[in-house]
C-alpha cells in the first residue's frame, strides 16, 4: 500500500454503517449542545421579569416589606422605567442580531458561539451585583443591559447554523425544530424557577445564579460543540443525510457517486465531492458544497418569503416577549380569588405560560409537517390566540385553577407560531432552491427574521410599561391587535398554500 496516499475520510473508507453511526454520534452531540447553550441564554434573560415585581412598588393593600421598590425603580414611574430597562436590552439584541447574524457567515460558530455566553454571563452577573454594590443610577442598569443585548444576539444565528449544517434537508424539519425550539421554553422555566427560588436571599442573587449556569454551559461548547460536517471530513453525502441516517441501500463507488444495491448511479449524487457552480439571481457561487461565499444582506431580504415571515414575526414576537418580561409582574398585581399570589409564586406560577409553549411549538411543528403548510399553520394559531388572550383577562382571576388552565392555552398559541417562524419556516428560507447548498447564507437570514422579530419584542414590554399605568384590559387589547396584524402579514403567503394545495389536489386526481 502506497503510504503516501491521504487517510480515508469518514465518507470516503470504512463501511457505510460506520460512517453513519459516527454522523449520528455527532449529529445527536450538536442537538444537545445547542440545546442546552439557547436553554441557557433564556434562563439569563428571565430574571427582569422575576426581579420587577421587587424593583417595582407593591400593589396597593399589600403587606410584603419590598412595597417600598428599589431606586430608581420606585415611586409611579417605576413601571415606567422598567419598560424603558426592556427597551434598552431588547433594541440592542435585535440591531445587534443584524450584526452577529451576519458575521457569523464569516466566522469560527463554536469560538463565537460560546464567547456570546461567557459574554452574557459577565453581563447578567453585573446587574446582579448592584444589588450588594447599592448601585441606584438609571444609567448604570441602563448600559448593562445594552450590553447584554449585543452579546445575547450572538446566540439564535449561531445554534441555527450549526444544527442545520449537520442536518440539511428533512421532511421531519417541522417536528424536529419544534421539540429542539423546546429550549426557549425550557431556559425560561429554569430561570424563573432559579430567580424566584433565591429572590428571598435578595433580589442580586437572582442574577447571578443564572448567570453562572449560561457561564459553565459556555465552557461546554467551547470544549465539545463542532459546527460543521465539515470540520470532521464529512462531505456532502453526509450533509445531505436526515435525522434517520444513511439507507442501508445504499453505497459509495470508486468515483465517488451514490448507488443503490442494484447499482444505480443517483443524479443528486453526482455533487459529491466535486466543486459545483451555485446560481442565485445572476449571482455565481464557485466552491465546494456549503463553501460558498456568504449571501448579502440586501440579498437575503428580497428573498421569497424572507420579509412576510420578518414582519409577521415582528408582531408575534411583541406578544411572546410581552409576556415573557411582564407576566410575573401581571399575575403579582392582579388579584386571584381576591389575594394576590407573593413574589415567589409569582414566578413560578409564570413557567405555566412556558410549559403551554413547549407543546404549542411542537404542535405547530408537527402541523406544519403534516400540511406541508408553514403560513397556514401559523395563521392558525395566530387566530386561536387572540381568543385565548381575551379569556385568560377575563376569567384568569375568578380562580387559581383557571387562571392556571387559561394561562396554559395563551402559552400554547402564543408561542407555536413564534416557535414555528424562528425555527423550521427561518431554516427553511435559508435552504431554497435560490440558494441550495449555500450554508453560509443561513445565519444572515436568520437574523434578519428573529432580528425583526426583536424590535417588536423590544417594542411590546416598553409600550407595556407605560400602558400598564392606565389598566390592564388596555395591554391585552394591544396584543389582540398584534396579533391580527401578524395575520395580515402573512395573507399572501396563506393564499399561495391554499392554491397550490389546489392544484395538488387537482393533478392528483388526474392521475388517478
Amino acid at each position: 500500500m502506497d503510504s503516501s496516499a491521504p487517510t480515508p475520510t469518514p465518507l470516503q473508507g470504512g463501511p457505510i454503517h460506520r460512517r453513519s453511526s459516527l454522523l449520528r454520534h455527532h449529529q445527536i452531540r450538536a442537538l444537545l449542545l445547542t440545546y442546552v447553550a439557547y436553554a441557557a441564554f433564556h434562563a439569563s434573560r428571565k430574571p427582569p421579569s422575576i426581579v420587577k415585581s421587587v424593583l417595582a412598588p407593591d400593589p396597593p393593600n399589600s403587606t410584603a416589606s419590598s412595597a417600598a421598590g428599589w431606586a430608581p425603580f420606585d415611586g409611579k414611574r417605576g413601571p415606567h422605567r422598567l419598560g424603558e430597562l426592556d427597551l434598552a436590552f431588547l433594541f440592542s439584541y435585535s440591531v445587534g442580531m443584524y450584526l452577529t447574524g451576519h458575521a457569523a457567515d464569516f466566522l469560527d460558530l463554536r469560538l463565537f458561539l460560546s464567547g456570546g455566553m461567557i459574554g452574557s454571563c459577565i453581563a447578567t452577573a453585573a446587574f446582579g451585583f448592584a444589588y450588594w454594590l447599592d448601585v441606584h443610577r438609571l444609567w448604570f442598569f441602563l448600559a448593562v443591559q445594552i450590553t447584554g443585548g449585543l452579546v445575547q444576539s450572538i446566540g439564535w444565528p449561531c445554534v441555527v447554523a450549526v444544527v442545520t449544517n449537520w442536518f440539511g434537508d428533512s421532511s421531519r424539519r417541522g417536528l424536529i425544530m419544534g421539540i429542539w425550539n423546546s429550549h426557549t421554553s425550557v431556559g425560561n422555566i429554569l430561570g424563573s424557577v432559579l430567580a424566584s427560588c433565591f429572590l428571598n436571599l435578595g433580589w442580586g442573587w437572582s442574577y447571578v445564579v443564572p448567570a453562572s449556569l449560561i457561564g459553565i454551559c459556555g465552557v461546554l461548547v467551547f470544549a465539545f460543540l463542532v459546527a460543521h460536517p465539515r470540520d470532521l471530513g464529512f462531505r456532502s453525502l453526509d450533509f445531505e443525510v436526515e435525522m434517520n441516517g444513511v439507507s442501508p441501500s445504499v453505497s459509495v463507488n470508486d468515483g465517488g457517486l451514490v448507488e443503490n444495491l442494484e447499482g444505480k448511479g443517483s443524479l443528486i449524487s453526482e455533487e459529491i465531492g466535486l466543486l459545483h457552480t451555485e446560481v442565485m439571481g445572476g449571482k455565481i457561487f464557485h466552491g465546494s458544497e456549503g463553501e460558498q461565499g456568504p449571501i448579502g444582506f440586501f440579498e437575503a431580504w428580497r428573498l421569497p418569503g424572507v420579509a412576510p415571515y420578518a414582519c409577521c414575526l415582528f408582531f408575534s414576537k411583541l406578544v411572546a416577549y410581552t409576556f415573557l418580561y411582564w407576566l410575573p409582574f401581571y399575575i403579582r398585581h392582579t388579584a386571584v380569588a381576591g389575594e394576590h399570589p407573593t413574589h415567589k409564586i409569582s414566578g413560578i406560577l409564570s413557567t405555566i405560560f412556558d410549559i403551554g409553549g413547549v407543546l404549542g411549538g411542537v404542535s405547530a411543528g408537527f402541523l406544519s409537517d403534516l400540511l406541508s403548510a408553514r403560513a397556514i399553520t401559523s395563521a392558525i394559531f395566530l387566530l386561536l390566540s387572540s381568543p385565548a388572550l381575551i379569556f385568560y383577562r377575563m376569567y384568569g382571576n375568578l380562580s387559581m385553577q383557571l387562571n392556571m388552565g387559561l394561562m396554559f392555552l395563551s402559552g400554547f398559541f402564543v408561542n407555536g407560531p413564534y416557535s414555528l417562524i424562528t425555527t423550521a419556516v427561518a431554516a427553511d428560507l435559508g435552504t431554497q432552491d435560490l440558494i441550495r447548498g449555500n450554508t453560509r447564507a443561513l445565519a444572515t437570514i436568520t437574523a434578519i427574521i428573529d432580528g425583526t422579530g426583536s424590535i417588536g419584542a423590544a417594542l411590546g414590554p416598553l409600550l407595556t410599561g407605560y400602558i400598564s399605568t392606565t389598566g390592564w384590559n388596555n395591554v391585552f387589547i394591544m396584543l389582540i391587535f398584534s396579533n391580527l396584524f401578524a395575520i395580515m402579514c402573512l395573507f399572501q403567503l396563506v393564499q399561495a398554500e391554499f392554491i397550490s394545495k389546489k392544484w395538488q389536489d387537482k393533478s392528483s386526481i388526474r392521475n388517478n
